[in-house]
């Protein structure tokens, strides 16, 4: 497949988000150009943003939940994350309701959890802070909170959580960086930066990120995960998105990350297409299509991942 049949088959998409994301990251093509702009209209329109945001209370929390982390996947937290994936409107009211429902909700918690110095979900706090810069809420004091929570996992707890008995946990550490990597580069405290740092050195120099050989209560077992090319993920990862989180923060030339990249390059199929699996289509919203779209955003996902290594699509 050429460059040009697969940005070709990657605009036959339903979903508006994936024909937006092509033409303005993959093609580099501005915000004035009249596709983008269409693509950008239809995304508030018709597709998965407008049927996930339909389902909002005026509250900001998503109409049924049992709380804004349950029921897997469709709830406050996990919806709100979905769309800041999806690309949605940041000033979009919808949005500024939800990131300010969940930084309310959780603010007792992030308080207690900030006096007692405890530590761990560290993936919970990091997609929270991802969706909330989303929505430009980067001066909010709450997120300074949380941005405090993460250095300490990175910097004196060794990314330790209590759900991975107590060791260091590599999907804390990847979804941490993919949040830290949101903060313009000018605006990262000392901290951060050390933060950043410590969690590539985790996941790229003290582990080797095609072995997976990560410390887990499982010993030498690799989660199911880890090599496929998984699209959604919630708080989980997988070698993409490593190196999405890797991207974002300039570091694919890392030898590690290298050998990544090889690795998914030979995962691409002769039809020049990656192959997906969305192990959650059950449990989130249906709206993010089918099968089709899930290999249409996985391969797009690489194609970004190349592009940022300077290697062909």
């Amino acid at each position: 497949m050429t460059e040009q049949n697969f940005i070709q088959w990657l605009m036959k998409t339903q979903i508006p988000s994936i024909r937006y994301q092509t033409m303005h990251y993959l093609l580099d093509l501005p915000d004035t150009d009249a596709e983008v702009q269409a693509a950008w209209e239809s995304m508030k329109t018709c597709g998965p943003i407008p049927s996930i945001l339909a389902e909002q209370s005026e509250s900001g929390s998503w109409l049924g939940e049992h709380s804004y982390y349950t029921p897997k996947y469709t709830s406050t937290h996990w919806s709100m994350l979905l769309l800041e994936e999806l690309d949605a409107d940041s000033r979009n009211p919808h949005l500024q309701r939800g990131a300010n429902f969940m930084l309310q909700a959780t603010s007792k918690s992030l308080e207690r959890h900030l006096e007692s110095d405890a530590h761990g979900l560290t993936c919970f706090w990091a997609n929270l802070l991802r969706y909330a810069l989303h929505c430009g809420l980067a001066d909010d004091p709450r997120l300074a909170a949380i941005i405090a929570l993460l250095v300490n996992d990175a910097l004196h707890v060794e990314w330790r959580c209590e759900h991975n008995h107590e060791m260091p946990c590599a999907w804390g550490a990847a979804r941490t960086l993919w949040a830290l990597a949101t903060i313009p580069v000018d605006q990262r405290s000392l901290d951060v930066q050390a933060a950043i740092q410590s969690g590539l050195v985790f996941l790229l120099e003290e582990h080797d990120l095609l072995k997976a050989d990560y410390p887990t209560p499982l010993g030498d077992s690799t989660h199911p995960l880890w090599y496929r090319l998984n699209f959604p993920l919630f708080y989980q990862a997988d070698i993409l998105f490593v190196l999405r989180a890797s991207s974002e923060l300039g570091k694919l030339s890392h030898p590690s990350a290298q050998k990544a990249l090889e690795w998914l390059q030979e995962r691409r199929s002769a039809n020049g297409q990656w192959r997906s699996a969305s192990p959650f289509r059950q449990r989130t919203w249906k709206s993010l299509g089918d099968h089709q779209e899930t290999n249409r955003w996985v391969s797009l996902q690489a194609a970004l991942i190349l592009k940022s290594a300077g290697k062909p699509i």
